[in-house]
């Protein structure tokens, strides 16, 4: 509610000379004050529990169930809606890319220059500054491209009581899934180290289908979109 001040002049133009009181405001004037309409409510930002109970069952669309880690049993399958795709699984962490202080081949023994997409400038990604989620390399057991996942696709990624949004921006191996950047990791409070780092379990991706950040390096952009559709898709029915 927009605060009302109060003075010795107001007072005056409030009342006559003769201290009769001044006629009542219409409905069809300006207020007195001059105070603008008051702008429409913001919608409270989408929460973890929020998307956590919108992908709380799951439809199938891998042919067959992924790895958390190499020589792990197959329990991941990849879930999917109308609007996302989504999976839940542990998080390891992907620092390959543009080498920095946190991500190099000093710090990652599998460290990789290269990522799957590109920057706008065809340089590779930076973990260390992106927020950015790894899908499995297609195949016959799933192939991101046929749902409508690209590079540069936005993601939630729910941990515990945190939401992160971030884009598509790596490949990993063809038969495992539960990856992301070094960036994404540390916006969830989740250890970034490569060697050390990543959690075991409670990470839940949320792929949104037909969604694109151009250009794709841009932070910004994946969080405003991601917010919206977000709240789109805690607001569907299907």
């Amino acid at each position: 509610m927009p605060e009302t001040a109060t003075s010795d002049a107001a007072a005056s133009d409030a009342t006559t000379t003769t201290g009769s009181a001044a006629p009542a405001p219409t409905d069809s004037g300006p207020s007195p004050s001059g105070s603008e309409p008051s702008a429409p409510a913001t919608p409270a930002p989408v929460t973890a529990a929020d998307l956590l109970a919108r992908v709380s069952g799951c439809t199938p669309v891998s042919k067959g169930r992924y790895r958390k880690d190499r020589g792990r049993a197959a329990t991941v399958p990849v879930c999917g809606t109308r609007e996302a795709v989504y999976w839940k699984a542990d998080m390891d962490i992907d620092c390959d890319g543009r080498p920095g202080r946190h991500c190099n081949a000093a710090t990652d023994p599998h460290f990789s220059s290269s990522t799957a997409f590109a920057q706008s400038d065809g340089r590779a990604l930076s973990s260390e500054k992106l927020p950015y989620v790894v899908v499995p390399a297609p195949s016959s057991l799933w192939d991101y491209r046929e749902h409508g996942v690209r590079g540069g696709s936005v993601a939630a990624v729910v941990y515990r009581d945190r939401v992160s949004y971030a884009v598509v921006g790596d490949t990993g191996p063809a038969d495992i899934i539960g990856e992301a950047s070094h960036a994404a990791a540390r916006s969830l409070g989740i250890d970034p180290d490569p060697r050390a780092g990543g959690t075991p379990s409670g990470v839940t991706y949320i792929v949104f289908k037909d969604s694109r950040v151009t250009p794709l390096e841009d932070r910004e952009a994946a969080q405003t979109q991601g917010e919206r559709l977000a709240r789109e898709f805690v607001d569907s029915s299907d």
